[in-house]
C-alpha cells in the first residue's frame, strides 16, 4: 500500500498558524487513500469478478441484446411456390405494396414489409421476445426472422393444402428462434389498449393460441369477390386480410411513423378504409411473397418485372369460365 510522508514535522496547532498552516498542503501525497480505502478496494475486487463471471456466461446486458439483434436479422429462405398459389406450411412475407400516399406528405414509400418490432427498451434488457410483441411495416425486401411469417392451419386443415380465399388460417413467426412461435392477433379497441398513433384496432403478436389469431383472405376487387370465394389464394397477387373476430383488414399507415428499436417504420394497425365507391383502399392491399427459384436468398419481388395483377386476375377467370363451361370437364380445386 502506498503511504505518503509528512514533509515537515508539525506543532501541535501549527495547522491554523501562519506559514506551518500552508505546510499543511503537503501532508499527504498524491497516492494515498482516504476515508474507508480497504472497503472500496474489496467492493471494486468482487465488482470485476462479477464482471467477469456474467461475461463468461453470456448474461451481460450488450451480449444478450446482441443475441437477440442477431435471431432478427437471421436470414431466411421462403418456401417456392410450384403451382402458383398459397399453401399451409409456406413460408411469406407479407408485403404492403407500393402506392402514393394522397393524404400525407411525408410517408414511407416503397413496398413495406410486415415486421415484429419489440419494444426498444425491453430489447437493450433481454434476450428472449417479449409478449406481446408489437408490430411495423419497414422497408425491407430481404427475408430475415423478424419479417418472414409461415402460413398454419386454424381448423384441422392439413399442411401442404392449398389455402383458400374465405378461409381460416393463421399467421406464425418464429423471428429467428427455434424454440418458439408468436401468432399474428387482434382485438376491439378499448379505452386502455389500442395502438399507438392512429388510436385504432391493435395487432399485435402473441403466444395464446385462440380465435383471435385467425384471419381470412379476400379477392382485392368486390365485384370479384364472391365469385373467388374458396378458390385457392394467388401467390404474390394482391389480396385482403381481414380478422375474422373483428372483421376488420391489415392496413399500414405509411404516413403514421415509429421509432422503433431499427429504426423509422410505419404503424400497422386492423382497421378497413373504403373509398367513395366501397373499395378497399391501396393501404389495406397485402402480398404474400414467396421465394424466387432463380435465386437461393431473393425472393419474387425481386424480379425486375412482376405480372401484371389485371392479366392474372383476367386469366385465372378465363381459366375458371373454360373450366366451368357446359361440355367441360367437372373443377377439381387444387389440393
Amino acid at each position: 500500500m502506498a503511504t505518503g510522508r509528512p514533509t515537515q514535522a508539525l506543532c501541535p496547532g501549527s495547522l491554523f498558524s501562519g506559514e506551518q498552516g500552508t505546510m499543511a498542503q503537503n501532508l499527504y501525497g498524491p497516492g494515498v487513500r482516504m476515508g474507508n480505502w480497504n472497503e472500496d478496494v474489496y467492493l471494486e475486487e468482487e465488482l470485476m469478478k462479477d464482471f467477469l463471471a456474467k461475461k463468461d456466461k453470456g448474461q451481460l446486458l450488450i451480449q444478450r441484446n446482441r443475441r437477440l439483434k442477431e435471431n432478427l436479422l437471421r436470414p431466411m429462405q421462403l418456401s417456392i411456390s410450384e403451382d402458383g398459389y398459397i399453401h399451409y406450411g409456406d413460408k411469406v412475407m407479407l408485403v404492403n405494396p407500393d402506392h402514393p400516399e394522397t393524404e400525407a406528405d411525408l410517408f414511407l414509400g416503397g413496398d413495406l414489409s410486415l415486421c415484429m418490432t419489440p419494444d426498444e427498451i425491453k430489447a437493450h434488457l433481454s434476450d428472449e421476445l417479449e409478449v406481446p410483441c408489437g408490430l411495423s411495416a419497414a422497408q425491407t425486401k430481404i427475408p430475415v426472422g423478424r419479417n418472414t411469417f409461415t402460413v398454419l392451419c386454424a381448423a384441422g386443415e392439413v399442411t401442404g393444402q392449398v389455402l383458400r380465399y374465405g378461409q381460416n388460417f393463421r399467421l406464425g413467426i418464429a423471428g429467428g428462434f427455434a424454440d418458439r412461435m408468436l401468432y399474428l392477433s387482434s382485438d376491439h379497441r378499448t379505452l386502455m389498449k389500442s395502438s399507438k398513433r392512429s388510436w385504432l384496432q391493435e395487432v399485435y403478436l402473441t403466444d395464446e393460441d385462440s380465435y383471435l389469431n385467425c384471419w381470412q383472405a379476400a379477392f382485392p376487387d368486390p365485384q370479384l369477390r364472391l365469385e373467388y370465394e374458396g378458390f385457392p389464394v394467388l401467390a404474390n397477387a394482391k389480396l385482403l386480410i381481414n380478422h375474422c373476430h373483428t372483421n376488420r383488414g391489415l392496413v399500414a399507415h405509411r404516413h403514421l411513423f415509429l421509432s422503433t428499436y431499427f429504426g423509422k417504420e410505419a404503424e400497422v394497425a386492423a382497421h378497413t378504409y373504403l373509398d367513395s365507391h366501397r373499395v378497399e383502399k391501396p393501404k389495406n392491399h397485402w402480398m404474400l411473397v414467396t421465394g424466387n427459384p432463380r435465386k437461393d436468398s431473393s425472393t419474387m419481388l425481386d424480379l425486375s418485372k412482376r405480372p401484371a395483377e389485371d392479366t392474372r386476375v383476367l386469366e385465372h377467370v378465363a381459366e375458371l369460365g373454360t373450366r366451368n363451361a357446359p361440355g367441360a370437364h367437372a373443377f377439381t380445386r387444387p389440393m
